[in-house]
């Protein structure tokens, strides 16, 4: 790729990428209204993806040197398929880089590492409120479950019951 040469690339990132992953991060929680849930660090983020046990992986998408989306994943499991499955924990494109193809190109990558993998299918959530992502998302062939409710625990509720000893 030459210095002129604007068109997207992807990668898998790289342990000195971590900087640019966090603040993009950080991008797609502001425009998901969700900053003040930010919590983590690059120095977390580093160890999780690069450290002894790297728990997700990213894909960058990038226009020239410019950084324009990215795709952080990993490996889960479905027992009613009995095959892995893939869950997309974030997929965000830059707002000067939307309506390129970026988004598409991403989940199309994603995609391919399942089907490589022998996933039986990739998971992921979207805000209610997001109808452009979840239009993109349905456009691309995904169903979107209407039914289905995610639960979690996390903080101190997460922590009072991973104390209690059966």
């Amino acid at each position: 790729m030459t210095a002129g040469d604007l068109s997207l690339q992807l990668r898998e990132a790289q342990p000195d990428d971590v900087e640019t992953i966090f603040g993009l991060i950080q991008e797609l929680a502001d425009y998901e209204q969700l900053s003040d849930q930010v919590a983590g660090s690059a120095e977390l983020l580093e160890t999780h993806l690069f450290g002894a046990v790297p728990y997700a992986r990213v894909i960058l998408a990038e226009y020239g040197p410019e950084v324009a989306g990215f795709a952080l994943y990993f490996f889960n499991y479905s027992t009613f398929l009995t095959r892995p499955g893939l869950y997309l924990e974030d997929l965000y494109v830059r707002p000067a880089h939307r309506g390129r193809g970026v988004g598409r190109a991403l989940l199309v990558r994603v995609a391919a590492i399942a089907v490589e993998q022998g996933c039986g299918r990739v998971d992921w959530s979207v805000l209610d409120w997001n109808e452009p992502a979840v239009g993109f998302y349905q456009k691309m062939g995904a169903t979107v479950f209407r039914e289905w409710r995610i639960c979690r625990l996390t903080g101190e509720a997460l922590h009072r019951l991973g104390s209690v000893h059966p």
